[in-house]
């Protein structure tokens, strides 16, 4: 590890990088519930105590890591949090959903409440962003059950992995060979990929989608698969053909000049109306 005053040496840039990556060690270990390593102990003690007299921080930015480093004994877990999205800021990188750390360690599947019945249907849902934020919906409001389309994205893409924060191995989930069918029951599929090989989902079924009845006047079944479509074309016809033919569609009002929402956030929105009616 590079002596403390080498560090003060070095380009302010080159010198922030190298302090993150301590930083980042030292809240991963906490977050494992492990001291950070002595050595970083050290290293921290010293290259955080050059942080405040450095004269590229904002004052705000200041501010805020002085108050930090206040906290540094009583509070370590935030406190490095704080420290770490400062410096990832300093350093030009906007935090996605993995630079975030999980400090409330992995997740237990004993500790999931499931309602049983409470299905999804992701349909074409291309971005991996969405699905996995979409798989962290599901394990937060208790669906038993998530399906795929051939088309939609991989849930084990790093992107949608990461995103999900574990939800992945916790919520059960299946890609199915073929589409929805239209009307009548399906036939037994194999999944083409995917954990498990059991059948395509029975119904009864309904659509996320415009032109539908408000998540207050929706009566949300015990037992069902909802339907959420592609980001750019919505759910498919012969989905909404299924949806209208069964329990129809859920619709979630938006007051804004964009009149509509981000499929993932439609998506939790619903999940929560329907896992409250369910209470």
């Amino acid at each position: 590890m590079i002596p403390v005053r080498k560090l003060e040496t070095l380009p302010r840039s080159q010198k922030l990088r190298k302090i993150l990556r301590i930083v980042t060690r030292a809240e991963l270990r906490l977050a494992a519930g492990l001291a950070p390593a002595p050595e970083d102990l050290a290293f921290l003690e010293g290259a955080l105590g050059l942080l405040p007299g450095d004269p590229g921080f904002s004052p705000a930015a200041l501010s805020a890591l002085e108050a930090a480093l206040g906290l540094l004994p009583a509070e370590p877990s935030r406190s490095l949090n704080t420290i770490r999205h400062i410096l990832l800021a300093e350093t030009g990188r906007a935090p996605a959903d993995w630079d975030f750390v999980d400090h409330r360690g992995r997740l237990d599947p004993a500790k999931r409440r499931v309602f049983p019945g409470m299905r999804a249907y992701l349909e074409d849902i291309r971005s991996p962003f969405n699905v996995g934020a979409m798989f962290r919906t599901a394990e937060s409001f208790g669906v038993e059950k998530l399906y795929l389309s051939p088309l939609c994205a991989d849930p084990l893409h790093r992107r949608a992995s990461r995103t999900a924060m574990g939800a992945v191995d916790v919520v059960p989930w299946e890609r199915i060979a073929g589409g929805l069918p239209a009307r009548e029951p399906p036939p037994p599929h194999r999944a083409r990929a995917g954990p498990g090989t059991g059948e395509f989902p029975g119904g009864p079924f309904f659509a996320l989608e415009t032109g539908g009845s408000g998540p207050e006047d929706f009566e949300f079944p015990r037992s069902a698969v909802m339907i959420a479509g592609s980001e750019e074309l919505g759910v498919s016809p012969e989905a909404l053909e299924l949806a209208d033919s069964s329990l129809g569609r859920l619709s979630i009002p938006v007051y804004g000049a964009k009149g509509s929402l981000n499929v993932s956030v439609a998506f939790g929105i619903a999940l929560h109306a329907w896992a409250a009616a369910l209470l």
